[in-house]
């Protein structure tokens, strides 16, 4: 059973207030709303009927089949708890994985930071992910895969059967995952950039221990093992050899091109620029 905090049993007593039905009913419904995911409940109590089924637009049918007030009164209670749960970041499920065969479209995130819900005491057995990263803007899972996504932090929490591991996700901004046919399919997720392979994202932990970064692209002969931002071209530093002016010159000009298109963060940006002003 959900635990209520004082400000979700305060929303369920004005709830109760203004809709002449007892806090206790109020609880069962908004417990049953959220367990419909915000979009229908089935319900059993007294004060609505007996048993009864409420879904969002459609049908809603309660155990007095004719007593058209008290589906009316149903339809209300259930549409406006359904609006306050979709207002609390992180109670209910945003989006899944979509397996390739599939048609339909995968979960849909926003960019901006979300607080903590407010109307449940959370259960310390469903975090899976550091407390830290705070509530994800979007969560999912198929299979034995589930994940949740940080946009302000730029984290994405992965776990694979048990196995948690941390991404940056640089300046990506996620908008869907997939994952191929199978359990143990590979798993993609769609940004402004188009479709990515999660490995190409930089793995900052794993099961709470930090992990290594691979080594980086010292300008000559040794690429990186990621990119450190999606579109930069390695090549800008890569090929260009000390003493080069006009080469220099050539790829700090491009550099700043990516820097103002907003591909190159301001520290990325810093550190090519140093890299190639080395050279000269």
């Amino acid at each position: 059973m959900q635990q209520l905090t004082p400000a979700g049993q305060q929303v369920v007593s004005d709830l109760s207030a203004r809709y002449g039905v007892s806090t206790d009913a109020v609880t069962h419904m908004l417990i049953s709303v959220l367990n419909g995911q915000g979009s229908m409940a089935q319900f059993s109590h007294p004060e609505f009927g007996g048993s009864g089924q409420w879904m969002r637009g459609g049908m809603t049918m309660v155990g007095d089949m004719f007593n058209y007030g008290l589906k009316n009164l149903v339809d209300n209670l259930c549409s406006e708890i359904s609006n306050i749960l979709g207002n609390q970041p992180g109670l209910l499920q945003t989006g899944s994985f979509q397996s390739q065969s599939q048609s339909s479209g995968g979960m849909s995130s926003g960019g901006m930071p979300m607080a903590p819900n407010s109307l449940f005491v959370p259960d310390p057995r469903s975090q899976w992910y550091p407390a830290e990263l705070g509530m994800p803007n979007s969560s999912g899972s198929q299979n034995n895969v589930r994940y949740a996504y940080f946009a302000n932090a730029r984290r994405l929490a992965v776990d694979v059967g048990g196995d948690v591991a941390i991404y940056d996700t640089l300046n990506h901004q996620i908008g869907g995952f997939s994952q191929q046919q199978g359990s143990g399919g590979s798993i993609t997720f769609t940004s402004q950039y188009g479709t990515v392979n999660l490995a190409s994202l930089p793995m900052l932990s794993r099961n709470g221990q930090p992990v290594m970064p691979a080594p980086q692209n010292d300008g000559y002969n040794n690429p990186p093992a990621y990119q450190e931002s999606p579109n930069y071209n390695p090549a800008l530093t890569q090929n260009v050899g000390g003493g080069d002016t006009n080469a220099i010159l050539s790829a700090l000009e491009k550099l700043g091109d990516l820097k103002s298109k907003g591909i190159l963060s301001d520290d990325e940006f810093a550190a090519k620029k140093a890299d190639l002003l080395s050279r000269l």
